[in-house]
């Protein structure tokens, strides 16, 4: 199935008409300016003539200032072609999975977490919060690191859900970290000058925040 890309409030890119226009009025205002050279060559008093640097100088800063105009033309042109090159990148992302910190949405679909169990730790303990930071779960795992599935406690609420891994040893606690989980990407689309990523199930991360990808399960 082909998945579309969706681009909502894409970021700006440069306005045609406007550039039209500065063009135009540059071309017009070059003119404007040798024909004003021109009438003071024409009626400068012969006993005081004007130093010829300073004609070199006016249209030197002239074209300074034409050719910064023509560089800013083309770097809007080349932010355009690699913003589309970026969605074209992205649009393999469709239906992979991505690794993120932020909170995921669960729908009674299992969603895999990654522990981050500390150095030295003997034991560690998997914790489940819902989206007011309220403890909803809390149970022993390994300490290898393995990812695993989490399919929800005791028929919990859809909703968003974040993850943390406790590390131990002995009784004394090491170190309480946020846990990665993976998410299928349904959308990815341009937004107020970012890249988001819409996930299945609900949530949107933006696409700087994923630090991982996945084949789709």
């Amino acid at each position: 199935m082909v998945t579309e890309i969706v681009q909502t409030g894409a970021a700006p890119r440069g306005n045609p008409a406007q550039t039209t226009r500065t063009k135009a009025g540059l071309s017009s205002d070059f003119e404007t300016f040798l024909n004003m050279l021109t009438a003071q060559a024409r009626y400068q008093d012969p006993l005081e003539p004007l130093d010829s640097s300073q004609y070199a100088a006016q249209l030197a800063q002239f074209s300074m200032v034409e050719q910064q105009v023509q560089t800013n033309d083309m770097l809007t042109a080349l932010v355009s072609q690699l913003g589309g090159a970026s969605m074209t990148e992205l649009a393999g992302w469709i239906g992979m999975e991505a690794r993120s910190y932020a909170p995921a949405h669960y729908r009674g679909e299992p969603i895999t977490v990654v522990p981050q169990v500390a150095d030295g730790a003997e034991r560690a303990v998997l914790v489940i919060r819902d989206s007011t930071g309220e403890e909803v779960e809390r149970r022993g795992i390994g300490t290898d690191g393995e990812p695993l599935d989490w399919t929800g406690a005791g028929g919990l609420a859809h909703g968003l859900y974040s993850f943390s891994t406790e590390s131990y040893r002995a009784n004394e606690l090491l170190a309480d970290l946020a846990m990665p989980s993976y998410r299928r990407i349904a959308e990815a689309r341009f937004e107020n000058g970012m890249v988001l990523l819409e996930l299945a199930g609900g949530g949107v991360i933006r696409a700087e925040d994923v630090i991982g990808l996945r084949e789709g399960g």
